[in-house]
């Protein structure tokens, strides 16, 4: 399942770890470009979750249009497939007004989704999966992870051993297929001809960013990440496996059920923030399609604009 060439290559794409100050530049970009914005973070896709999830504000999405922001209700589930419907779609209206599909966001996984699409596994087999959610909270995510390596240790070692939600399908389209994830999900690049030509990421200084990241996490929590989560969890319907398994939401719910303090969470959001940015630096990287664009911190965001629609 892919997008159409002739829809692909009229996008424009701007990736990057979280903290490096995308929407700034977005915002510029979408001006210059006439663009309106589609987002590529998976979990601003969930009502609700916002202060986590550094949505853009009313504010920012009355600048530039925004689409899937808040398409759904935390209990609910939207696979990679479901995605690039919801990409097909809304890209197709983009068009119709004339205007040019600008996708902004730091998730890996989805922008290869978009760049190159996805093959649709097995449907979830939730007899299996809850199998392997109680092996996880019997045995411990590490021994859940190992559980991952010995069959799929390609799938294995490019996923956390925190992210639970992945390893467990890991093991589930294993268990249902006998062929491993990582093998089904070897879609190759497009050929270049019929490539999208402007897919950027922006690579920054390490350092500068670990301390964008421990900023940006204290004022999460500041503006109130930890009463955000408490509603999400005492809303009607339970959190989705999903919106559990967020980064900073699945901290913040254990700070809450087993009481650990304040600022050991914090700490733990920022470091786990951390490694984060690491492994979104790893996908960017790894995609040949992406051109990174090397910055030092301190630039004007037109200054940026100009060196990214220089060749347009």
């Amino acid at each position: 399942m892919q997008l159409p060439d002739t829809l692909l290559q009229q996008c424009w794409f701007l990736a990057g770890p979280t903290a490096v100050g995308k929407t700034a530049l977005s915002l510029e970009l979408a001006e210059r470009l006439g663009a309106e914005i589609v987002a590529l973070d998976s979990m601003t896709f969930y009502r609700g979750m916002d202060i986590g999830t550094a949505k853009p504000d009313a504010a920012t999405r009355a600048q530039v249009p925004h689409h899937l922001l808040d398409i759904l209700d935390p209990h609910e589930e939207f696979s990679l497939a479901d995605y690039l419907r919801a990409v097909e779609q809304v890209c197709g209206e983009i068009f119709a007004r004339n205007r040019v599909p600008l996708f902004v966001g730091g998730t890996g996984l989805y922008l290869r989704t978009v760049l190159r699409g996805v093959l649709e596994g097995p449907p979830a087999d939730w007899v299996i999966r809850r199998r392997w959610e109680q092996f996880a909270l019997s045995q411990g995510e590490p021994a859940l992870h190992a559980r991952l390596a010995e069959v799929d240790p390609t799938l294995a070692q490019k996923l956390h051993p925190n992210d639970v939600r992945r390893i467990i399908r890991g093991l589930e389209v294993f268990e249902l297929t006998g062929v491993r994830l990582s093998q089904q999900q070897q879609q190759p690049p497009r050929p270049v001809a019929v490539r999208s030509q402007h897919v950027y990421w922006l690579s920054p200084p390490r350092d500068w960013l670990s301390a964008r990241i421990d900023a940006r996490v204290r004022q999460m929590f500041d503006d109130g990440l930890i009463e955000e989560v408490s509603r999400l969890l005492e809303a009607e319907k339970p959190l989705s496996r999903t919106a559990r398994q967020a980064l900073g939401y699945k901290e913040v719910i254990n700070h809450l059920e087993r009481g650990t303090g304040r600022a050991e969470v914090l700490e733990l959001v920022q470091t786990r923030t951390r490694q984060f940015s690491k492994r979104q630096h790893t996908w960017f990287r790894n995609l040949e399609e992406c051109r990174a664009i090397e910055i030092r911190g301190d630039e004007n965001p037109s200054a940026l604009v100009n060196q990214l629609t220089v060749e347009r």
